[in-house]
């Protein structure tokens, strides 16, 4: 990035610090009657406002500080979308400590070693987790307290000697004065196995919270207002849920938590009972609600855009919602590493004059535009940057104040010299702005010495009637060198043939790139919810040998 340039006049403004404390004060200041609306594990709905979260915050604050928790110390949950999360994602980075969000998903091996990379003394966790943390407490050697998320009339000590947590806030002071500190310091550690080895700790800092927060809430990103209805559905733990809890409460939005419960018939009944108008995930999220809406006749009620990640939106899928559901469905495309934000598919005046056909066309087939915050080029395997033209594929480097600058507790930084941070996509960009990935770099195949996109052949085959999920991965093949295989988990129920979708693609992509065998099985996900490709390219890495 350069030098900092001497010999500036240094302005006269307040230096208050960017503090994720200062966007719960002012919720509760400013929208402190708004709703927050929490499913649990096995316990009945909990219903209050941003003014009885700050209190609850406050008390937890001071619960934690008993428990020994102080500045810098690290907090693990283990936990799903609750209100008692949400407190978590406030008291802990507010009171200068760092909340370790645990991805349940990740193996045992991966979540011990989290937890002991993090150096966590706190572990706080539902009830569902109790049997998986009383196996793995011996392997963790740092945690000194664990606690129960829940209530007292249902809390379990089990062999771990487990606090109640509503115990503990009951008995907390409700008065707790919020510190100000550097807001450099870390607040969240979140880890991705979005890379080879053991996971990798992203240490967002109480700055680049703040600004993501701000940034995510622009009408070129998420659009919030304070009548919007939000329920999150990408993961808590995932990233902070893409910043939602932080944009929400910026915006005054009522904020819905489902809990653990993603299966279509439940979104469904919260969305038709709390008036949701937003909502966000993985395309699996949204591709069982639909199968849902078709299978029941539903409507979507209230619900009006959603905003999906984590993988490329299949445009069958953004299709139907819009043109039969009326919901307008926004792609994302970020990564742990981008706090999540990167681009945003949401249309610009200039695409606008091109007509509905051409704004569908862009909004259903890009990752998204450019947002504030952001800087993304495309470069050659030479590090030469490529021409904005929609045409030129090549790597995708970004960088901002959200973007990751070195993993934590890593002996070097994960940018180049000039702050340029690698993200292992593959993609081009257009005139607009517009981001398209083609492919991850470790996806990509080379069939004869030509590309082939497995995104756009998957996109293509999930619009088959009853597949749900697609998947292309690159084997080894004797002649091209690699050859692409698909892999099709079809709906439940759904009789769906290698044939049926070998004649669907037919006349769709490129004569050359159809798949050389098609497979009707299971499709394997990773703990983000994206498929994991490693698992099906040792599955079928010899399915063309011979």
């Amino acid at each position: 990035m350069g030098d900092f340039l001497e010999g500036t006049l240094p302005g006269l403004m307040q230096p208050t610090p960017l503090m994720i404390s200062s966007i719960l004060r002012y919720a509760a200041n400013a929208h402190g009657d708004r709703e927050v609306v929490s499913r649990l594990v096995e316990e009945p709905e909990w219903r209050y406002s941003y003014a009885g979260l700050e209190e609850r915050c406050r008390r937890l604050a001071n619960a934690l500080s008993v428990l020994g928790v102080a500045a810098g110390g690290r907090v693990t949950s283990l936990a799903w979308n609750t209100h008692r999360h949400l407190e978590l994602f406030y008291a802990v980075p507010g009171m200068g400590a760092v909340l370790h969000t645990a991805n349940p998903r990740f193996s045992d091996d991966q979540l011990v070693y989290t937890v002991n990379h993090a150096e966590a003394r706190v572990l706080l966790f539902d009830r569902s987790f109790l049997g998986l943390v009383e196996k793995l407490a011996p392997q963790m050697p740092t945690v000194e307290h664990f606690v129960m998320l829940s209530d007292a009339d249902r809390h379990e000590a089990g062999s771990v000697g487990a606090l109640c947590y509503e115990t503990l806030l009951v008995g907390a002071s409700p008065s707790f004065d919020w510190p100000l500190f550097d807001e450099h310091s870390g607040a969240f550690l979140c880890y991705t196995s979005g890379t080879t080895g053991d996971p990798k700790g992203v240490l967002y800092s109480h700055r680049s919270v703040v600004l993501h927060a701000m940034g995510a809430g622009l009408a070129s990103a998420l659009g919030f207002d304070a009548a919007d209805v939000i329920m999150p559905c990408q993961s808590l733990y995932h990233a902070t849920a893409w910043g939602l809890p932080f944009t929400a409460a910026l915006c005054g939005c009522k904020f819905v938590l489902p809990c653990d419960k993603f299966d279509g018939s439940s979104l469904h009944t919260l969305i038709e009972a709390e008036g949701v108008t937003f909502s966000g995930g993985v395309p699996t999220i949204w591709t069982m609600y639909l199968d849902y809406l078709e299978r029941t006749g539903a409507s979507t009620g209230t619900l009006q855009r959603l905003v999906i990640g984590g993988s490329a939106v299949p445009r069958a899928m953004a299709e139907a919602f819009q043109t039969k559901y009326g919901v307008k469905v926004r792609q994302l495309w970020g990564m742990t590493e981008t706090s999540p934000l990167g681009v945003v598919a949401t249309p610009t005046p200039k695409l606008t004059t091109r007509g509905p056909d051409a704004e569908n066309d862009v909004i259903w087939t890009r990752q998204g535009r450019l947002q504030y915050g952001i800087e993304m080029r495309i470069a050659d395997d030479d590090g030469h940057d490529l021409p904005h033209d929609g045409e030129s594929s090549g790597r995708i480097l970004v960088r901002g104040p959200w973007v990751v600058q070195r993993y934590y507790r890593a002996g070097q930084d994960a940018t180049d010299a000039d702050g340029w941070f690698d993200t292992g996509d593959i993609g081009t960009i257009d005139e607009l702005g517009f981001m398209r990935i083609t492919d991850r770099a470790k996806d990509v195949i080379k069939s004869g010495g030509e590309w082939i996109s497995s995104i756009d052949i998957e996109n293509i085959a999930v619009a088959c009637p009853g597949v749900k999920i697609a998947a292309v991965v690159g084997v080894f093949h004797p002649k091209w060198e690699e050859r692409p295989v698909l892999v099709v988990e079809p709906h439940d129920g759904a009789a769906v043939s290698a044939n049926d979708v070998l004649a669907y693609l037919d006349g769709k992509i490129i004569k050359w790139w159809t798949p050389d065998a098609v497979e009707i099985d299971s499709v394997p996900l990773t703990a983000t919810g994206k498929i994991d490709k490693k698992v099906l390219r040792a599955r079928y890495a010899d399915r063309l040998r011979g």
